[in-house]
């Protein structure tokens, strides 16, 4: 018998099946060892020593498989087949290497690139070793990513007092999403005009020519620059004839795109699906770790963390015979069409991302499917399929227009595009066909060259230029691959990275910077400008790409960037704050000091008139004060973004009005720990912050009033007598009563709650016991009762990440995990490392019994007390 270790336990189950009884199949849950995040993990001046650790519930893993190692044959390592599944592969061996149970038996390393059970027998019987070099990219990234972090980071929070962190791979990306802010903010708009005409020819067919040339010039987009100038052409061609110079047909061929990489997998899902990275990743993930298909569990795609744009030649005759089925001989080739990776850094030689069977069509399978799966599945089968079928054959006809008005002149022309074969088409649209211009899209009617053509009508209108788009996840993920920038497999966890530590806002899907996000760019551009250029990193990836081939020694890579970047470093802690400030003012000049439409200086204060505005650092961040602090209060937040809560006032303040029964004045304002409303003035004004959800662009003086009468009193409870009040805490909405607090669902509940509601809410509060009132997550999915008893087993959405739950024993997914893809068998996995056995909601033993267990335990407890603990080793 051979112990097999995976990654899930869910492909660990449906490999099992495949094996059968001659293997043991477990499951490591992902990575098994990490370094600590403490300095010292990584030690330069001891030759780049790494000290490793491993958490309780790895622990646990890892001591299963060493206890099914014992009575084994041998060793098969079955990770997935890229850098990450290799370093796993390797940690696990270095720890059972170091727990002393391989002894002289054999260890193997298969990779299989899909989970169907002849990937997975291929791959046993062609087992490897370790990749060496892969394994030693892996440590190098590993180590530089902990260096720049560990190393930089605290520069950050010394300086910039509120940021976060910085990431070598992050502070990048970040880099890209600040800079076009920055571009869009120098925009300056130009007016411009489009001329089209109207026309029809002999047979009364109509169409639309655009004006193209006047007077013997050619004209670009921009040219026509004012009311003026257009109406002058409009004239001139409403009194204008207008005849068919020349019409033009030609037949173009438009070739389909490779399969799916894992980036261009995640563009499309965004742009046709509006999923993010993330959701895109872990919906492949259950496609890649299988469904159950007519009572068997089988993977339908091929691995998703791919460079690669090739399919295996079985995979390529597969999907020809599925063409010539569903579509027909003639959207077949000749012969198979190959294709070879154009980014920048392609790394490791895996397929594109592809069906495993091409006979399972999106619609014979969407019934094992949930709505996600269906969806991504049907894409990935569409673009596979597209791939190897015949190019589509277009007609593009150009009609070149004549316009006379006595001796004015003109020329215009009229463009379509006529399908004359699909090919391709027929299976999947490309992007760049659905982007494609307008007038390419309209089919034009007959048109004969040197016929009249009677004019309908002269169309003039205005447009302007407008800035470049910010960056969805899609474009940016583009824009990150185009510059060799991350490698698929970082490009969501990146993302989510940014946006966790407020670097970034998504609003309707695209990136904006937030202003925490601007300030560490700048700072970062300013003193460590090497650290986040694009070609620096992209260079780096270059270098850890040639170590993963075996071409440069990992820690010699180390070494040059270290002895750089620690100098560098060095030099940025002799910086005084306000040398950084000085620097930050000038780079952020327009976020930070927007020009004013009164004309007055951006940097003069507003409230006192003779002190200048400068950026300020405080415990929670930065923002914006008078030099004659504290003689001049003023203050505001950091920029106008909505998305922040945020929004300049002029003066700092702005009133909305006065209090009908004191008469005293309701000022909007902003704080350095962000807006407020405030009634009166001095030690006794009354004070309130703004709800989440709330920005300052919205309250008025109903709003401010309603706030300030805060806490409401909503009434008095039957049974206690006591009173019940809404208010808006530290923690958010809540109700009061006889000392105890329930959480409310909103702000607007406070406002609206009545007596009925709110004796029900803290009822249920009360059944709940202890806490802030959080109500029980409601189930995401139901798995089944625990064989044990006690009740349902459940996966939840909790405040800390998902996890499942029974009776009162409540487990964490392992990070990555998709709480849809929880099985029973993993959920009772995690639930007994949780030590869930005795809490599993079953009725108690006999008290006897319970007296016979004790002394037991008190022994157990006592020998395993005397074991010395274990200690982190080094790699």
């Amino acid at each position: 018998m051979d112990v097999v270790v995976v990654e899930s336990p869910a492909k660990a189950k449906t490999i099992n099946k495949y094996l059968g009884k001659n293997y043991t199949v477990l499951a490591s849950f992902g990575h098994v060892r990490d370094l600590p995040a403490k300095d010292g993990s990584v030690l330069p001046d001891d030759d780049f020593a790494m000290t490793w650790s491993v958490d309780s519930a790895s622990s646990k893993r890892l001591t299963e498989i060493a206890s099914a190692l014992k009575s084994a044959d041998g060793l098969i390592l079955a990770t997935d087949p890229d850098r990450e599944g290799e370093a796993i592969s390797w940690h696990v061996l270095e720890v059972l290497r170091q727990k002393k149970v391989l002894k002289d038996k054999p260890v193997k390393r298969v990779v299989f690139n899909a989970i169907t059970k002849q990937a997975v027998l291929e791959a046993i019987a062609n087992p490897r070793d370790i990749d060496g070099p892969l394994v030693e990219a892996y440590l190098a990234r590993r180590a530089l990513d902990y260096l720049v972090g560990f190393t930089l980071s605290p520069v950050l929070w010394r300086k910039l007092p509120g940021t976060r962190s910085a990431g070598r791979v992050q502070s990048v990306a970040l880099r890209l999403v600040c800079d076009r802010e920055a571009e869009i903010e120098r925009f300056i708009r130009e007016e411009y005009w489009n001329i089209a005409a109207n026309l029809n020819t002999p047979r009364g067919d109509g169409f639309e020519a655009r004006l193209t040339g006047f007077e013997g010039k050619k004209l670009q987009r921009l040219d026509i620059k004012n009311e003026a100038q257009a109406n002058d052409i409009k004239a001139m061609l409403e009194g204008a004839t207008f005849k068919a110079a020349s019409v033009e047909a030609k037949p173009t061929k438009r070739n389909p795109g490779p399969p799916f990489t894992t980036s261009t997998l995640q563009q499309a899902a965004s742009s046709r699906m509006g999923f993010g990275a993330s959701r895109t990743m872990q919906v492949a993930q259950r496609l890649y770790e299988g469904v159950d298909i007519g009572g068997e569990t089988t993977g339908l795609i091929t691995y998703m963390r791919t460079d690669g744009v090739q399919m295996a030649p079985e995979a390529i005759s597969a999907a020809r015979a599925t063409i010539a089925k569903e579509f027909g001989d003639k959207y077949l080739p000749e012969k198979p069409r190959q294709y070879s990776a154009k980014a920048k850094n392609a790394q490791e030689a895996h397929e594109a991302v592809r069906p495993t069977d091409f006979s399972r069509t999106p619609a014979s399978v969407r019934q094992y499917l949930d709505a996600d799966q269906a969806r991504l599945y049907e894409l990935i089968w569409k673009r596979a399929i597209a791939s190897q079928m015949q190019p589509a054959e277009i007609e593009r006809t150009t009609v070149e227009i004549e316009a006379k008005n006595g001796s004015r002149e003109a020329a215009l022309r009229a463009v379509g595009s006529v399908i004359r074969f699909d090919g391709f088409i027929a299976a999947y649209t490309d992007q760049r066909d659905e982007d494609s211009p307008d007038e390419e899209d309209g089919r034009l009617p007959d048109i004969r060259a040197n016929e009249a053509l009677a004019r309908e009508a002269i169309l003039a209108t205005q447009h302007s230029t407008e800035p470049p788009p910010r960056y969805s996840e899609a474009s940016l993920i583009k824009k990150m691959e185009e510059l060799g920038i991350g490698r698929p497999s970082t490009y969501a966890s990146t993302l989510k990275t940014l946006e966790d530590r407020e670097y970034i806002t998504i609003d309707k899907r695209k990136l904006m910077p937030h202003s925490k996000g601007r300030i560490v760019t700048a700072f970062l551009e300013s003193f460590f400008d090497r650290y986040v250029e694009y070609d620096f990193t992209a260079a780096l990836e270059e270098k850890l790409d040639e170590i993963s081939d075996g071409k440069l020694a990992w820690k010699d890579v180390l070494r040059d960037f270290w002895r750089d970047f620690s100098a560098a470093v060095d030099d940025i802690k002799e910086l005084r704050v306000t040398d950084v400030l000085d620097a930050l003012n000038e780079d952020l000049a327009p976020l930070v000091f927007p020009e004013r439409e009164d004309g007055s200086h951006p940097r003069s204060c507003p409230k006192c008139g003779n002190g200048q505005l400068s950026l300020k650092l405080g415990k929670f961040g930065a923002f914006v004060g008078c030099s004659n602090y504290p003689e001049c209060s003023y203050t505001k937040q950091l920029g106008d973004n909505p998305a922040e809560g945020g929004g300049a006032m002029e003066g700092g303040d702005r009133v909305l009005g006065k209090d009908p029964y004191t008469s005293e004045e309701i000022t909007l304002k902003n704080g350095r720990f962000g807006p407020y409303v405030q009634r009166g003035d001095g030690k006794e004004a009354k004070r309130s912050s703004l709800p989440k959800g709330w920005t300052p662009d919205q309250i008025d003086h109903e709003k401010a009033l309603a706030l300030l009468a805060l806490p409401r009193d909503v009434g008095k409870h039957p049974e206690s007598g006591k009173m019940i009040s809404a208010g808006l805490g530290r923690y958010g909405p809540f109700l009061l009563h006889d000392g105890s607090y329930a959480n409310l669902e909103s702000i607007e509940d406070v406002f609206s709650i009545g007596i009925n509601r709110a004796v029900s809410v803290i009822a249920e509060k009360q059944t709940k016991g202890p806490g802030r009132g959080r109500a029980t997550p409601a189930a995401l999915k139901e798995l089944g009762e625990h064989p044990d008893g006690g009740g349902a087993i459940t996966v939840r959405e909790g405040r800390f990440g998902p996890y499942v739950n029974h009776g009162k024993v409540n487990a964490t997914l392992p990070k990555g995990k998709d709480p849809a893809s929880v099985t029973l068998e993993d959920a009772l996995a995690l639930i007994a490392a949780k030590g869930g056995a005795a809490s599993t909601g079953r009725k108690k033993a006999p008290a006897r019994k319970a007296a016979a267990d004790k002394a037991p335990a008190k022994a157990a407890k006592k020998t395993a007390a005397k074991k010395p603990a274990a200690k982190a080793k080094k790699a």
